[in-house]
């Protein structure tokens, strides 16, 4: 946990003179801690705290209707944040710790946006949800689950496409296998298997569903192969029309799959690490996601890996090929954290997903880039004592 870590004491009475000139005027999240013990601390984050806790804690000026919290003040425990995940990571942590029933809404924070295939249901349909079920042992259930998305729109729109690609149903009916059921357009279209009049055996649907899914898994590859397969074979048999439909299909499938968001994959395949600069001078902040749960941050001090006996390749090996260091944090909460972020913009920092192994090298020149964009130097490579041997 991101722990507030330096600490003063407030008194009114001298908060010109050692107060304020005592606080550092940079990013920092900040917990006001009341004279009363019933009272509720205050919890802010700011990107100038000398400046803020000046309004806040200054001289109160009568004809004014700012929150002046002179009288409520005892003392104040803060963190310097050297970047906006980390900021918001660390006011996060903070709220949930002190206002359980009421962090989401200081957070203002909302479940990413998913698309889901309902498994346990009889006959399973992919939609867009923006809420993932955990089993006992907190994994996803109910389901696959794929993303996160910047909105439901965008969800929306990629499943469309996808879906395209198979025949799974779109409807939102109980399916009753009834024969006299006129259908939808998409069953007319030949889009859909219809088991809503019989016009597939359960199996059969199955089938189609487990293509879909392996198409999520996969992110595009099991289709893709599959394709290309095709397109082979029918050019082995001489029936180039057919294997040139067979290229217009990869050709299609290439199109929707470059319009996916590099985040987007099963929410249990998730895993990469986000590289942010840190308050201290030479750092970086290494926040690796697992599964989509966010990990215990690492803080890797480039100016004293000289004196260390590990390389920067190493240090960083040693923290994302560890046992598991999950915080204990909540999936989807998680996981919007880390969409907030990679969808903003400006974007801040850097993120490298992990596919077979962990690209170390392009980690370890991402780290040069962001410390010397903290020093306004252009950025220098290779980074700092890159390991020559064992990197990907």
């Amino acid at each position: 946990m991101l722990e507030l870590d330096s600490a003063l004491e407030f008194d009114a009475a001298r908060t010109e003179e050692d107060f304020f000139p005592a606080l550092p005027a940079a990013p920092a999240v900040c917990l006001i801690e009341p004279r009363e013990e019933r009272a509720e601390p205050f919890l802010i984050r700011t990107q100038n705290l000398q400046r803020r806790l000046e309004r806040l804690l200054g001289p109160a000026d009568p004809a004014s209707k700012r929150l002046n919290l002179r009288g409520f003040a005892s003392g104040i425990r803060y963190r310097l944040t050297g970047s906006r995940f980390e900021q918001t990571l660390t006011f996060y942590q903070q709220a949930r710790q002190r206002f359980p029933k009421r962090y989401r809404n200081l957070m203002r924070l909302r479940p990413p946006t998913v698309l889901k295939v309902n498994l346990p249901n009889a006959y399973p349909r992919c939609y867009v949800t923006r809420k993932i079920l955990l089993d006992a042992d907190g994994r996803p259930a109910g389901g696959s689950y794929y993303g996160p998305f910047p909105s439901r729109r965008a969800a929306e729109a990629f499943a469309e496409r996808i879906l395209d690609f198979f025949k799974v149903r779109r409807c939102q009916i109980k399916i009753r296998r009834d024969p006299t059921f006129p259908g939808c357009i998409y069953s007319e279209m030949k889009m859909c298997l219809a088991p809503c009049f019989s016009g597939c055996t359960k199996e059969e649907y199955d089938v189609e569903v487990n293509r879909l899914v392996e198409f999520l898994e996969t992110s595009g590859g099991s289709l893709r192969i599959a394709f290309e397969q095709e397109r082979e074979r029918a050019s082995e048999q001489l029936d180039f029309e057919r294997a040139r439909t067979m290229h217009k299909r990869v050709e299609r499938l290439d199109e929707v799959l470059r319009g996916r968001p590099e985040i987007t994959r099963r929410i249990q395949d998730l895993r990469a690490v986000i590289l942010q600069r840190a308050a201290e001078e030479q750092t970086i902040g290494v926040f690796a996601v697992d599964g989509g749960r966010l990990a215990e941050p690492s803080f890797v001090r480039f100016g004293e890996i000289a004196s260390q006996p590990r390389s920067a390749e190493q240090i960083f090996r040693d923290y994302l090929e560890s046992a598991p260091h999950v915080a204990n944090g909540d999936l989807a909460e998680d996981v919007s954290l880390v969409s907030r972020w990679f969808y903003s913009k400006p974007r801040e920092g850097e993120i490298f997903f992990r596919e077979k192994d962990w690209p170390y090298r392009r980690i370890l020149r991402a780290c040069s880039r962001l410390l010397a964009r903290a020093e306004g130097e252009p950025a220098k490579s290779p980074a700092p004592r890159p390991s020559p041997e064992g990197a990907s």
